[in-house]
């Protein structure tokens, strides 16, 4: 997914299409996972991990080919809902089962520190393989042919996902005690931990989409060149990839609400001073120092989710997860656009860093009482 991001808004912007048409585009890459996630969590719920997984290989598989035989406007579109809607199915069924595995707090950090180098790694391996694609693999650099061949190239990626997971035994959940009540995301919401830990993970995903939104605005204010935006946002992914690595051996001496409430105060101080350094190598080390402490927060977040969730409910809290980060993906931008353009770039990274700053003390209470251990 990470490749077909960079490479179908190019191929769009190449035929013409209107900055508005792109941002629609790459909106609709999170629009699938707004609306399905909850039923997609529901499902992982009652089959495991290797159904959910087989479903979001095909889906993302064919989406990718689509695009590779029909390099269309109309049909990017296509691809981008089937590979967003594959992936958000597939990190619910990878997170409920590696969840699953770990048998207490302790080697929960431990195993979604790990799980969470994935996507950093993703992130980069993804748009690098299809750029170099795109600019090589045809008679002329972003020739046509390129991104027909960047499109099989991501299209034979998932294969590899199933490669690896198909010999994995599952790890069913116990099942609920009462079948009489049917089961409502509202009885989640219901929970003041549940509430509280979905509101500080929208916070710090807000902070991810604000970064990647105003830095190339604020670049292009101060009339920095293309590869320098790009360096500065490169930076903040390797500095982000760069702490999940260390997060396993951090967080055996760290619990997750302080890693969290760590993480908002640093952002809160580095939204701060961002609008105010003067030169690229300035904000190049407030990107490093961003990714590095919000590189922490989210497998903190994914660890206690699972603490404070019934077991046979793993999935629909992931998917619950999963579609308020979405929603927040597609309407966040538009309204940094519109505050951007009413008050400049600056008063948008201090209002965001205020509020992830207050919001610091919700993440100090999250602690949770009972331990639920994943029984095997």
């Amino acid at each position: 997914m990470a490749g077909m991001r960079m490479a179908t808004p190019l191929l769009a912007l190449k035929q013409g299409y209107s900055p508005l048409a792109v941002g629609a585009l790459l909106a609709l890459f999170a629009l699938t996972q707004v609306f399905f996630a909850l039923p997609a969590g529901r499902y992982v719920d009652r089959e495991g991990l290797k159904k959910p997984l087989l479903i979001s290989v095909t889906l993302s598989c064919l989406g990718a080919s689509l695009s590779a035989l029909w390099p269309v406007f109309p049909v990017l579109c296509l691809s981008a809902l089937a590979t967003g809607g594959a992936t958000g199915m597939a990190v619910i069924a990878l997170q409920r089962h590696v969840g699953r595995m770990a048998q207490n707090p302790a080697e929960l950090r431990v195993a979604f520190s790990w799980l969470s180098i994935g996507p950093a790694i993703s992130n980069f391996l993804g748009p690098v393989l299809a750029g170099l694609l795109i600019d090589y693999a045809g008679p002329e650099p972003a020739h046509i042919s390129g991104f027909q061949w960047a499109f099989w190239m991501l299209a034979a990626l998932p294969l590899s996902t199933w490669f690896w997971v198909r010999s994995v035994t599952e790890l069913h959940a116990p099942q609920a005690e009462n079948h009489q009540t049917p089961r409502r995301a509202l009885d989640l919401l219901a929970e003041p931990m549940m509430r509280r830990l979905l509101a500080v993970n929208w916070l710090l995903s807000s902070c991810w989409d604000v970064h990647t939104f105003v830095v190339p605005v604020l670049g292009h204010e101060r009339g920095y060149s293309a590869s320098v935006v790009g360096t500065i946002l490169g930076s903040f992914a390797v500095a982000a990839a760069f702490i999940r690595v260390c997060l396993p051996f951090i967080s055996r001496h760290v619990k997750e609400f302080q890693i969290i409430t760590g993480s908002m105060a640093c952002t809160a101080v580095l939204f701060g001073v961002y609008p105010l350094m003067p030169s690229p190598w300035a904000m190049g080390l407030c990107s490093i120092l961003l990714g590095l402490v919000l590189g922490t927060a989210q497998p903190m977040i994914m660890s206690t989710l699972h603490q404070i969730t019934p077991p046979h409910r793993h999935g629909e809290a992931l998917g619950l997860r999963l579609m308020s980060i979405n929603a927040s993906s597609v309407l966040m931008p538009m309204l940094f656009g519109a505050a951007g353009a009413l008050a400049g770039v600056a008063p948008v990274f201090w209002v965001v860093g205020s509020v992830v700053g207050w919001g610091s003390h919700m993440a100090w209470r999250l602690r949770p009482v009972e331990q639920k251990s994943a029984p095997h």
